[in-house]
């Protein structure tokens, strides 16, 4: 008798023997036992998970003599026949080679016979979804109002190249990828069968390279009991596919993990020379760091990590935290994509195991946030806790009308202000402060007078406004010192208008009255809007209320140009108009 793979050995004849589509089974079941039969079926689902199967079994249930019936009895003439697919009445398409107008006129006109000797004449269309535009338009009538004789099953892959047209006509039903635990189930009944005795870690190896494919686990198998001798294991999977085991990785993992990276580069070498590829050895790493992460989780499930829990190594798991394993799966994620378009794969393996030696100093940027509010907390409560460190005093505000230092004369003092001392230096210091607050002015004008006293609210329920105090109750200075002195104090706040005030010239004191000149006109605007600003410190400096009055003279600079010089261009005299300069003098 002639070979038969297991695939095609192993196809379910009947729905019970479908494996991980229970949904699909019960609807279909008793849907037949109800007798309620659609005219179109339309099976989607990934590969290898028994779309084509269904159909068949389908199309025996509802021919069987003894049916339609959910279980098909699969020894009478019309059961055996579909089986074998000699069937008449049950015609397989493929939906890849027939995808023109003219198939399915052809498939228009067959419908129109009853069938040659089962109940039903059934089409089974896979890959439905390459049919062309027309063809789909030429199927929508047919599909829609077909005699009642004629099933259509149609089976997909890519269910979203199948028009809506065509689903709304049609059953749905999706089938769904199977587990590892069901395919390692299946494989080994299918090795028993075989009479060829399978490890239990071989078979959750062949079952998750499967991904959820029953056909591609049965192919596979095939191939690894061709080379196994009658007794699969992992071992012999390992050596003659070229995969590198667990015991391979464990030794070059943990030199990454001690930090040594010439031990770990020396692994590398070895595996790389016993003929395993670039591109196997990241797969295999990055599946490796995989389930190391998943044991770090907590996870132990053999159904999962492919192998059993004590194989993956100790040491890394107790060497790396969770984030560090992380980093260390995304190096090997990021080096396969790299791979690509790498000017040498091995030059791309060799950097990334090095950098797998430094993962131990990975930290993630939720642990360096951590850490520093760890560190600003302890700072605090250090500062806190010192007896001779006074509480912060907030700096003079500058930025409160006429008299910029009156905002802190109030009955609300400040936040940093309010806070409560720690101990009775630092409450008589707190209070000198806000009985006083010019202090730290007249300390920086060199000289000092008598403390203002504080204006009381005339309603105590609300807190008063703040009240700027005389000219008079602060440090005078000398009108020679006035310019430098305005120069100093808007330095800090306001540096344009120290720069403007840095060159005003002819300052005179008439009494009620400072004026001063400049020569340039953006000059004279700028001041001109802090005019009230100048006008107010001025006379909070000399103790008097004194107005300003700010002048625009001609330029000091004499011209460059003389009768024994050459002349100035015109073009270079307008230019120097428009942005009132001056024309500087070669050396």
């Amino acid at each position: 008798m002639a070979y038969e793979v297991t695939a095609t050995r192993r196809r379910p004849q009947r729905f019970e023997d479908l494996i991980g589509q229970d949904f699909v089974v019960a609807t279909l079941q008793k849907s037949i036992a109800a007798g309620k039969i659609a005219p179109a079926y339309l099976f989607s689902g990934p590969r290898g998970c028994g779309k084509t199967s269904s159909a068949r079994i389908l199309a025996k249930a509802l021919n069987c003599e003894k049916g339609p019936a959910a279980t098909p009895c699969g020894v009478c003439s019309a059961c055996v026949e579909i089986t074998r697919g000699s069937s008449l009445d049950v015609i397989e398409i493929d939906g890849a080679s027939n995808t023109s107008v003219n198939d399915v006129r052809q498939i228009k006109d067959e419908v129109l016979f009853p069938p040659n000797s089962c109940r039903y004449k059934v089409y089974i269309i896979d890959e439905v979804h390459m049919l062309s535009t027309s063809a789909f338009n030429a199927l929508l009538k047919t599909i829609e109002e077909p005699p009642p004789y004629v099933v259509f099953i149609f089976a997909t892959t890519e269910l979203h190249k199948v028009p809506a047209t065509i689903k709304s006509r049609c059953q749905q039903f999706n089938f769904r990828l199977v587990s590892v635990d069901l395919l390692k189930e299946s494989l080994g009944i299918a090795a028993q069968e075989a009479g060829i005795q399978a490890d239990e870690e071989a078979l959750f190896w062949l079952a998750r390279e499967a991904t959820g494919s029953v056909r591609d686990a049965y192919t596979l198998f095939d191939q690894v009991a061709a080379f196994s001798d009658g007794h699969i294991t992992f071992e012999k999977i390992r050596d003659k596919l070229g995969l590198v085991g667990v015991d391979r990785i464990n030794p070059l993992v943990e030199a990454c993990a001690d930090r040594d990276a010439c031990a770990a580069l020396t692994a590398l070498d070895e595996i790389l020379q016993a003929g395993v590829s670039v591109e196997q050895f990241t797969v295999d790493m990055a599946d490796y760091f995989r389930n190391i992460l998943l044991l770090a989780s907590g996870v132990t499930r053999e159904s999962l990590l492919g192998q059993a829990p004590e194989r993956f190594s100790g040491k890394v798991r107790a060497a790396w935290s969770s984030t560090q394993i992380e980093r260390a799966l995304s190096l090997m994620l990021q080096l396969y994509r790299d791979l690509r378009y790498s000017l040498d794969p091995r030059y791309e393996l060799e950097l990334a195991v090095s950098r797998l030696s430094w993962v131990s100093d990975y930290v993630s940027a939720t642990d360096v946030s951590d850490a520093i509010k760890r560190a600003q907390s302890v700072l605090l409560d250090g500062h806190r806790g010192a007896d001779s460190t006074p509480p912060k005093v907030p700096a003079p505000r500058r930025d409160t009308g006429p008299f910029p230092d009156a905002g802190l004369v109030s009955g609300n003092p400040p936040e940093a202000a309010r806070a409560e001392p720690q101990d009775a230096q630092a409450m008589a210091d707190f209070e000198d402060h806000i009985s006083d607050p010019f202090a730290a002015l007249r300390q920086r004008l060199g000289s000092a007078s008598e403390p203002c006293e504080p204006v009381q609210s005339e309603h105590a329920s609300s807190p008063p406004e703040p009240i700027a105090p005389t000219p008079s109750a602060l440090s005078t200075i000398s009108f020679d010192i006035l310019q430098e002195s305005l120069v100093e104090y808007f330095q800090e706040s306001k540096n344009i208008v120290a720069t403007s005030l840095s060159q005003a010239f002819d300052w005179k004191d008439s009494g009620d009255v400072v004026s001063f000149a400049v020569d340039k006109p953006f000059v004279h605007n700028f001041l001109e809007q802090d005019h009230r600003l100048i006008a107010d410190r001025a006379s909070i400096l000399l103790g008097r209320k004194v107005s300003l009055s700010i002048l625009l003279a001609e330029s000091r600079k004499t011209e460059l140009s003389t009768p024994d010089s050459p002349r100035i261009p015109p073009q270079v005299e307008l230019v120097r108009k428009i942005f009132h300069g001056t024309i500087a003098e070669e050396a």
